[in-house]
């Protein structure tokens, strides 16, 4: 039924618990397992006090690096799991939308998402990629709690 699955990560505890679910969905299926990693720029501000001088060289090494690892380590257990696997690491300011683009150009048929379960209050001012997700793509996306 699916051929191609999108799973987006971003390396914390919940998404690797999320990734074996994944990784055993795509087996179930005998899909292509797509991990992608979505690593945020620096955020400039140019209003900012001249006490702390940030080096945004170092911050978008650092987090391409450790989005590489987070993708890497999925796709570790993908190959263990004889899962084939594809894995990128995009950077861009909206994480929604580099998701929803990945899945239009890797052809996947399916999003699984991890989501941390905000309600109320800390849902509104947080924010939620899952909803965003949900929001902007024709595919379904099965959310994994």
């Amino acid at each position: 039924m699916f051929t191609s699955i999108l799973f987006p990560t971003d390396g914390s505890p919940l998404s690797d618990q999320a990734a074996q679910t994944a990784i055993a969905f795509a087996k179930l299926n005998q899909a292509k397992l797509v991990v992608l990693s979505v690593v945020q720029p620096f955020p400039f501000s140019p209003m900012a006090d001249g006490g702390i001088v940030l080096d945004a060289s170092l911050y978008e090494q650092q987090m391409n690096e450790s989005a590489q690892h987070a993708v890497d380590k999925i796709g570790e257990a993908a190959r263990a799991a004889n899962v084939a696997f594809e894995g990128v690491v995009a950077v861009s300011p909206s994480p929604h939308e580099e998701i929803v683009n990945t899945a239009q150009a890797c052809q996947c048929d399916i999003i699984l998402m991890a989501s941390h379960g905000r309600k109320g209050l800390n849902k509104l001012f947080v924010g939620s990629e899952t909803q965003k997700v949900l929001a902007h793509t024709h595919l379904p996306v099965m959310v994994l709690r």
